[in-house]
């Protein structure tokens, strides 16, 4: 069993007791339900955001604790104010010692927010509105095409958007209509090395009206450089900043770089 294969059995039992504890008729009763979900697409196309999704996460599975200390609100707080085109909140919390009151707390910030976890059942999707997400992660490797295109389906129901993830060219089936963003992890989940070039070869085959995001591995203004020019609008980073002490000054500092080399 490989660490996915984990996570998901993890999950499984873990909805389940979720739905014992609060049913779906009471997360849709919760004020987050109800807001105005702010598009990601909109954030993505606007020239003056630099298309980069600042993702707050605590620890992962390969890399064990990258930041314990840093708070949430005053991290994604820095992000927005400086530039960042969404923010991606882990919510789970054995793995990635993330939780929901961590996305709560992060919607004090005006732009969109991915729910970046592991999500299998929709249960969890009206968990993610209820909670203030904007649009919700499918990973290809742990969902069947037909999955993907049901939960894409009843999140687009409930005026969410969609970033579907992808590893490698089987995963391309997985890609549907119901689907805003595909996401291409530039981390092999089995040996956890990152390759760009394959990635933008994989990317020249995601169809064409599809917002292509760069996800993993990316620490260079000159990687985001070259996946702008091969046709990606997004680009999730989370490791680069929150091994720094200070994550917002560490984005800050990126930023500055960025907007220096596009001059």
């Amino acid at each position: 069993m490989n660490i996915l294969d984990s996570i998901i059995k993890y999950k499984k039992i873990q909805i389940a007791k979720d739905k014992q504890t609060i049913s779906q008729r009471a997360l849709m009763q919760k004020p987050g339900f109800h807001r105005q979900v702010l598009s990601l697409k909109q954030f993505l196309l606007d020239e003056t955001k630099t298309g980069i999704i600042a993702e707050f996460k605590r620890k992962s599975p390969s890399k064990g604790t990258i930041n314990n200390i840093a708070d949430v609100v005053e991290v994604t707080k820095s992000y927005t104010e400086n530039g960042a085109a969404c923010l991606s909140v882990l919510t789970d919390t054995n793995f990635f010692g993330g939780s929901a009151n961590d996305l709560i707390k992060a919607r004090v910030n005006n732009i969109p927010i991915l729910r970046k976890d592991f999500i299998i059942d929709k249960y969890q999707v009206i968990e993610a509105k209820a909670i203030g997400a904007d649009v919700i992660l499918l990973i290809a490797a742990c969902l069947s095409p037909q999955d993907v295109q049901e939960l894409a389906f009843f999140a687009k129901s409930l005026g969410l958007e969609v970033l579907l993830e992808i590893h490698n060219e089987d995963e391309l089936k997985h890609i549907c209509d119901e689907v805003d963003f595909v996401g291409i992890n530039n981390r092999d989940l089995k040996t956890f090395t990152v390759d760009i070039n394959k990635s933008i070869e994989l990317g020249k085959q995601i169809p064409t009206g599809k917002i292509k995001i760069a996800e993993s591995g990316i620490s260079e203004i000159e990687t985001i450089r070259v996946f702008k020019e091969a046709g990606f609008k997004g680009f999730l980073m989370g490791e680069n900043f929150m091994k720094a002490e200070n994550p917002g000054k560490e984005f800050i500092q990126f930023v500055q770089q960025l907007k220096q080399g596009e001059l």
